[in-house]
């Protein structure tokens, strides 16, 4: 069942929930796309329906962000977890390890996939890595044909929002049966390029307000997370 917050419906599962059925998709002949909307994404959606409409068109729609839970929670229709999209990976990741399933990592500046594949072969044993591109490439085709010829039953598409949904949306057909995943900067901290907030904030739902601290050029963008708020204000 998903849950509507502000027109975009998210899956209402709890992480295990999430695996098992990202298993699933990857045992499934055709290829698959998921999402992991934050309220930047939410506000993006309320401004351009083709985007809506592709992000309510994903395989499954994950909650990525404190604003997301709080928000359906004032709504009346509260979600089961908070499912952040570096925490769906590492989970999915240690399921995918188990079954020595392979996957390719796309996105970010020349090197970083690189790197990050390196850390996540060795915190995630048995893990296949099927191959790595950065996110500067400009044939579209091409990178989802790489997609395809690597094999990978998992791709991290990790281009930003909304690049990446209306990548994965378009050349999802492209990449053979793969199960693509939307990640925004993951392969960033994946690598070890930045660091990701501490415990305590990630406990607390604060590390949007970290990573304003880390780098205040991102208040622009941030500015969307009160403005999501009302919006949810409004609606209910």
């Amino acid at each position: 069942m998903r849950i509507d917050v502000l027109g975009v419906g998210f899956d209402n599962l709890t992480m295990d929930q999430a695996v098992a059925e990202a298993q699933r998709l990857i045992a499934s002949p055709d290829s698959h796309y998921i999402v992991t909307p934050n309220p930047e994404i939410v506000e993006l959606c309320r401004e351009d329906k083709s985007l809506l409409e592709t992000v309510n068109a994903a395989d499954m729609v994950l909650p990525d962000g404190i604003g997301i839970y709080y928000g359906a929670k004032l709504l009346g229709t509260p979600l089961r977890a908070r499912l952040p999209g570096i925490d769906f990976a590492a989970h999915l990741m240690d399921a995918m390890a188990k079954k020595r399933q392979s996957l390719f990592l796309l996105g970010a500046k020349p090197g970083v996939a690189e790197r990050a594949a390196e850390k996540l072969r060795r915190a995630h044993p048995g893990l296949l890595i099927a191959g790595t591109a950065d996110g500067y490439f400009k044939d579209d085709a091409r990178a989802a044909e790489t997609i395809r010829a690597s094999g990978a039953d998992v791709a991290f598409v990790c281009l930003g929002a909304p690049k990446q949904e209306l990548w994965m949306a378009a050349h999802a057909g492209e990449t053979g049966p793969c199960l693509l995943i939307g990640l925004g900067g993951c392969l960033d901290v994946f690598s070890g390029d930045v660091k990701r907030a501490p415990v305590l904030f990630q406990r607390l739902g604060l590390e949007w307000f970290h990573r304003l601290l880390s780098d205040p050029r991102r208040l622009g963008r941030m500015m969307k997370l009160p403005r999501f708020m009302l919006h949810v204000l409004r609606e209910k």
